[in-house]
């Protein structure tokens, strides 16, 4: 594809009719992958149930169950918005009921609603803990249950029902529980509902699989998350998430179950060999975020090193600032004295987080205020409550502020960890990738070492 309208029609083209006068009950589906995913199957003519709880517009977030109805039945599909609450038995059986009352029947499931918060297990609040958990593992099992009697009818009838989980592949690897072992159990219940109801559900005809994105995908909910529209240029868009779930949908039930997807591994199976329509705006393959919970981008011996070092070897550019002025007896404090010299109002206004940073090495802790005032940065504890604890090496410190290390190429293997609120975290990524984006280099360092200008 050489545009965005050569994409268009491919991705129209992509299109069987196969799931045209099919039911598919989607969780989630008001915004972001799971609207995506509710409109590739309107455009073959598909019935959805838009269950979600935004029936009024959100203060950050665009889409309703409505405006995501109209966008459906505009594609040429036939919506029912429903206000679902996943949490609650009632809600969910009340709109399982009303769907086939509505449509006839469900044939298929896209258990697509999750919580998120990537904060370690002093910083998780229980009722962030129960939030995770009641959406993600006992709201997809809920959703499943109540639907099973009608999947097993559409099985009756020959008409391929499939339950797909928008989950990751099932590791063991310490990495991925060590930071936010709260999340990684919710999102591992969506999982394991695939190993499980795969097996339980083979005989009867019902497919039971998983997708996971290979990378960030760029949603509204991302960009609130990550601090801005900036996060865009390391995120795929959902559209891929889209097209791999209706080649997963559109194979034979019986044939194709148990699996944990990802999804530009199922569209390589069906020939897609150039995935650059995908990218979302200012991304490039080389910027790309990979996404957690996959084993290859681990940065360790064993499997996946390869690829690891790979990825970390991408994130490498040049040097945005001096690791330290020559002669330099401490390297972090000159990194601080050149950030010292950007700080502004401005930036403030930009950032509003406020960051500490823990030296394992040194057992030393710097601050970062880009919260209050002119924002301000030094040696020792914030005087004000830091929103994002970082703790890593000085080495890896001076390789991150020097632009050599991506923060989330360096959480994702291990270097770096991160308490307290990860979407300020993401904004401090943001903020490099802006240095660097904007051409900073020590070509273009002031006499002091600092930036002329941010």
């Amino acid at each position: 594809f050489t545009s965005t309208r050569d994409f268009n029609r491919a991705s129209r083209m992509l299109n069987t009719g196969k799931l045209a006068g099919k039911t598919l009950y989607i969780s989630g589906a008001s915004r972001g992958i799971g609207l995506e995913m509710a409109k590739k199957a309107a455009r073959d003519g598909a019935n959805i149930v838009v269950a979600a709880k935004t029936s009024e517009p959100h203060p950050k977030l665009p889409g309703t169950i409505f405006t995501a109805a109209k966008e459906i039945e505009g594609l040429g599909g036939k919506a029912l918005p429903l206000v679902v609450d996943v949490r609650s038995e009632e809600a969910i059986q009340a709109s399982v009921e009303q769907a086939v009352r509505h449509f006839g029947g469900i044939d298929i499931v896209i258990n697509n609603a999750s919580a998120i918060s990537l904060t370690g297990t002093q910083e998780t609040p229980m009722k962030t803990y129960d939030l995770m958990h009641s959406i993600n593992t006992r709201g997809t099992y809920l959703v499943a249950k109540c639907c099973l009697p009608y999947l097993k009818e559409s099985a009756g009838k020959g008409r391929n029902p499939h339950i797909l989980n928008n989950s990751p592949p099932l590791s063991m690897k310490p990495i991925w529980f060590k930071n936010h072992v709260a999340y990684t159990m919710a999102k591992y219940g969506m999982s394991m509902c695939v190993l499980g109801m795969a097996e339980e559900f083979r005989d009867t005809g019902i497919a039971v699989n998983a997708i996971w994105p290979r990378t960030a995908i760029m949603t509204a909910a991302m960009e609130m998350l990550g601090g801005g529209g900036g996060i865009s240029n390391q995120c795929r868009t959902p559209q891929i998430m889209a097209d791999a779930a209706y080649v997963i949908l559109t194979r034979d039930s019986r044939n194709f179950t148990g699996n944990f997807c990802v999804d530009d591994a199922i569209l390589k199976e069906v020939g897609v060999t150039d995935f650059s329509p995908y990218l979302a705006p200012g991304a490039t393959e080389d910027s790309l975020m990979p996404d957690f919970f996959l084993d290859e981008f681990l940065d360790h011996s064993g499997a996946g090193a390869a690829e690891a070092e790979a990825i970390v070897a991408r994130a490498e550019k040049p040097a945005a600032v001096k690791p330290a002025e020559a002669g330099s007896a401490d390297p972090i404090e000159a990194v601080f004295g050149q950030i010292s010299a950007v700080l502004s109002e401005d930036l403030v206004k930009q950032t509003k987080a406020v960051f500490s940073f823990t030296l394992s090495d040194q057992k030393t802790n710097w601050f970062l205020d880009l919260k209050n005032g002119a924002g301000s940065c030094g040696k020792g504890e914030s005087p004000v409550e830091s929103d994002a604890t970082l703790t890593m090496t000085s080495a890896n410190f001076n390789k991150m502020f020097a632009g050599k290390l991506k923060p989330t190429a360096a959480f994702m293997s291990g270097r770096l960890k991160i308490s307290g609120n990860m979407g300020k975290a993401m904004k401090l990524e943001k903020l490099m990738g802006k240095m660097q984006t904007r051409g900073y280099s020590t070509s273009t360092l002031g006499k002091n070492g600092g930036f002329s200008k941010l």
